[in-house]
């Protein structure tokens, strides 16, 4: 993910000169991804190695992009001692202030963990800093009021952070076939943006891969990916109602 947001970043500003940092649990991924950093010429001490939940790597740290596609629906029963420490003891001066989700699935930690390392706006000129996270549909879904889901995603409206939801076709992924949502906040929305929330189906954009590779079946092309961000550009309701726009108290 770093190295094609780094390719990415480089091949629309040949300028740019981004600096990589991220966090890895799993000690093959992590080593893969050190190996990565080295070939782009990044430091290898920015990777580190740890569980984000338990053990954030880059305490009181802040950056311009984030991106992450944490683990699907997975309980965070382990980690429940060290996290709920942090939410009753430091509370919002830490990363879990909004709530805890059900011990069930952790995907909205690492939500609030990312939020919680976007960069302060510093000026009026200062844009802040956006993120993009891959969850499946429990966060959107999962908590009646009251509950620590449906506080969770309260506060992160109610803070105008949370720019557009973009819904993906299934069959996206090698390890599972689930409908998942790409999640867009922002710290300093466009003032057109500011108060609104975008949702965008992008369910039935896809075109059927010839041999599949495990789970995965579906793929996006470049038009798709090209009409997606059109979409978002357009920032309106569209005739096909592939993209709607809300006011955030709709929610």
């Amino acid at each position: 993910m770093l190295s094609v947001a780094y390719d990415h970043l480089v091949e629309m500003n040949p300028d740019a000169k981004p600096v990589l940092y991220g966090q890895e649990v799993n000690p093959r991924s992590y080593a893969m991804c050190k190996s990565d950093m080295v070939i782009k010429g990044q430091g290898v001490d920015n990777i580190y190695n740890g569980d984000t939940l338990t053990d954030d790597g880059f305490h009181g740290e802040h950056f311009d992009f984030l991106l992450s596609n944490p683990p699907f629906g997975v309980e965070w029963k382990t980690q429940q001692k060290a996290v709920k420490d942090e939410h009753e003891q430091r509370g919002f001066a830490g990363r879990f202030g909004p709530g805890l989700p059900r011990v069930s699935d952790g995907s909205l930690l690492f939500l609030m963990h990312l939020i919680s390392k976007m960069r302060p706006v510093r000026s009026p000129d200062d844009k802040g800093s956006r993120l993009a996270i891959v969850l499946n549909g429990s966060p959107l879904f999962t908590g009646g009021a009251g509950s620590g889901e449906s506080n969770i995603r309260q506060w992160i409206i109610e803070n105008d952070l949370l720019d557009a939801i973009i819904a993906l076709p299934t069959d996206m992924f090698y390890n599972t076939g689930i409908a998942t949502y790409i999640w867009v906040l922002d710290r300093k929305k466009p003032i057109e943006r500011r108060g609104y929330v975008q949702l965008i189906d992008g369910s039935q954009m896809f075109t059927k891969m010839r041999k599949s590779l495990g789970s995965k079946r579906k793929e996006l092309l470049p038009a798709d990916i090209e009409t997606l961000v059109q979409l978002y550009a357009a920032f309106d309701d569209a005739d096909d109602k592939r993209s709607k726009v809300f006011p955030g108290e709709a929610f």
